[in-house]
């Protein structure tokens, strides 16, 4: 059972291969696959409930190893595609065309669940070119959204990281982590285990319009606080910056965030690949008319003229004198506050992996 932002309770149906959960409300738009030569435009008149499928895939690999020099790690697992948060900059989006659907709407309710994730964790784990290195869950959609506690594919992949305690850092926006507290104490006891709540805005208001199935900012605020009681290191991402929508929300962010017990933090400038530009701009231009053409004239200004700058080295920050000021203004806050970058430099892991251990089976005291 998972319950909807509007607080209804939803029912799942099984039906061959994949699970159903009906009476969702549609979202604005699904841009057309972008790999088909032709598409069809359904008449779309007032906004229907959208059906939430999700198929259970038996995947071929489960770690994603990143070779972008804007990241600071290595490697990353995924155990969904597809995010039911709906948030309209995500970045992920586009990878939903490789599955034959839409950025739009079939990101947000076409889900996919790797059911054998676990299994393909651990086959990596015992292979002797395994060092140990840490994991970061996830590098592209997130990995505690509403289905997770009905499939529990990344707990299962945490406690396979603790049996063979190996590093973790997770990256959410869900109130679901708070299940796995447990798990989460025995990993940091084990190894290096860090989560990073991804906060953007510090209006309940303004992210229920960008990321309309998301817990609100002031529960994720919490939600620090019950990791940082919990003795778990924790930190806040806001990610994205949005000029002129949530660039003077900063200090506030980064003032409760610690106050909370957040102990790190980074920023990223607003990214919109490929579909990801018309499902913003639609979504701007619907929540907030009057701003819409400042907040996208000043993303321009910081992207020389484009609304997506896709070069490494680019994609993640800005340029010009509205970028200087609104990293002035996160450092500023930063250094004041004492927190500390989100990182995975080489000194870290060399210190992290020396916990990796392949466990061996005990043998039994009273065996003949």
């Amino acid at each position: 059972m998972v319950r909807a932002a509007n607080q209804r309770d939803w029912g799942w149906a099984r039906h061959g291969d994949h699970c159903t959960l009906v009476q969702m409300p549609a979202h604005v738009s699904n841009p057309p696959v972008r790999f088909h030569r032709s598409h069809f435009e359904a008449d779309e008149g007032e906004l229907s409930d959208a059906n939430l499928e999700v198929h259970e895939e038996r995947a071929k690999s489960i770690l994603s190893r990143n070779d972008s020099p804007d990241l600071s790690f290595t490697w990353c697992v995924n155990p969904y595609r597809g995010c039911f948060h709906a948030c309209a900059y995500c970045y992920a989006r586009p990878s939903h065309a490789y599955l034959d659907l839409g950025a739009g709407t079939d990101f947000d309710r076409r889900l996919v669940a790797k059911t054998n994730a676990a299994e393909l964790l651990r086959e990596a784990f015992e292979k002797k070119s395994w060092k140990g290195e840490t994991i970061v869950f996830s590098g592209n959609t997130d990995c505690y959204q509403p289905i997770e506690s009905r499939y529990g594919i990344t707990r299962a992949l945490l406690e396979i990281c603790r049996d063979y305690q190996n590093p973790v850092a997770i990256i959410t926006k869900s109130l679901l982590v708070r299940r796995d507290l447990d798990l989460l104490r025995e990993l940091h006891a084990r190894t290096s285990c860090g989560v990073t709540i991804s906060i953007a805005f510090a209006s309940d208001e303004d992210a229920k319009a960008i990321e309309p199935f998301a817990p609100p900012p002031s529960k994720r605020f919490e939600l620090v606080r019950a990791l940082a009681d919990a003795g778990i290191p924790v930190g806040v991402s806001l990610a994205p910056t949005i000029p002129g929508l949530n660039d003077s929300q900063i200090p506030e962010i980064l003032e409760r965030a610690v106050a909370a017990g957040a102990t790190h933090a980074f920023h990223t400038l607003l990214r919109l690949p490929l579909e990801v530009a018309t499902i913003f701009e639609e979504r701007v231009r619907i929540a907030f008319p009057m701003r819409a053409n400042k907040i996208l004239s000043a993303v321009r200004a910081m992207r020389k003229g484009d609304l997506y700058q896709p070069g490494f080295g680019e994609r993640m920050r800005g340029e010009g004198e509205r970028w200087k000021v609104i990293e002035q203004l996160f450092a500023i806050h930063f250094r004041r506050l004492g927190l500390v970058p989100f990182r995975f430099d080489a000194e870290a892991e060399a210190v992290v992996s020396r916990t990796f251990r392949r466990p061996t089976p005990q043998l039994g005291l009273f065996d003949d």
